[in-house]
């Protein structure tokens, strides 16, 4: 069976973003096989980092976290596979299979038609650059002359707001009900410390707690948890991380303007 035959699996279709694959699940079951990310990015030979976007990707991407994990950095820190996520892996890997039937009966069907199956193939698995991708539902429609406001909720205490056009709203048929991606570039996200009200004209506030801060020689990357699972990252100068002073632990917010929220459906 041809490797794209197995990544059809599509798996229940869980966004436009290849952010559910067959990889993903793989490190879900190695996650709950040694009960630690870094335990099981080594046994994937993946990188440390890599494995923990991957868990922040697949919880923001669900209404429940699939990976609990407790902060210890490369060398520690245990991490167990929720009955959310145990209840992921076995829907795919039942998809997987059943899917691998209705392929391979496509490919007797359908005479050189590898090359269509290619083309869906490759619509499914569709990729972003945005490294904050957050899946809600839609709340409240907000239209105007020319653009108009989405409120999309998260979760009860995190909403996004997005500010798009009003012929993007009609064509992801945006409406109270709907569910939808909100993708946030990392560079877009300011950063403040503490939970304050701050008087700013980013629409978006988005309060949590600093769970990783990798310092780089040009860029710094920060991670907040915004609770139940839900984590937001932003990329600043490394001069700007270091005036913060942000640390494992301490209160900060998110400032995000409704403008660089671009907002994506299934």
């Amino acid at each position: 069976m041809p490797e794209t035959a197995a990544k059809a699996s599509l798996l229940l279709r869980r966004g436009s973003q290849s952010r559910i694959g067959a990889e993903r699940i793989r490190l879900l079951e190695a996650i709950d096989e040694l009960g630690s990310i870094s335990a099981a990015a080594r046994a994937l030979d993946l990188s440390y980092k890599g494995a923990w976007d991957a868990v922040q990707a697949l919880n923001n991407l669900f209404e429940q976290p699939l990976v609990a994990a407790q902060t210890g950095g490369r060398s520690g820190g245990a991490a167990s596979v929720t009955p959310a996520g145990r209840a992921v892996v076995q829907a795919f890997r039942r998809v997987e299979q059943d899917l691998s039937t209705i392929v391979a009966q496509l490919e007797q069907t359908l005479t050189g038609a590898s090359g269509s199956l290619d083309h869906v193939f490759r619509s499914l698995t569709m990729k972003t650059s945005a490294r904050n991708a957050l899946r809600g539902v839609v709340r409240e429609v907000k239209p105007g002359p020319v653009n108009a406001e989405v409120i999309l909720k998260v979760t009860d205490a995190v909403e996004i707001v997005a500010v798009v056009t009003r012929d993007s709203v009609d064509d992801l048929a945006l409406a109270p009900g709907r569910e939808a991606v909100a993708l946030i570039k990392s560079s877009f996200v300011i950063l403040a410390p503490g939970h304050a009200t701050l008087r700013t004209s980013a629409r978006n506030r988005l309060v949590g707690t600093v769970i990783r801060h990798e310092a780089g020689q040009v860029s710094d990357e920060v991670v907040l948890d915004l609770g139940l699972g839900k984590t937001i990252t932003a990329t600043i100068t490394h001069g700007s991380g270091e005036a913060l002073g942000l640390a494992v632990g301490d209160a900060a917010q998110a400032l995000i303007k409704a403008s660089h929220v671009i907002l994506a459906v299934d």
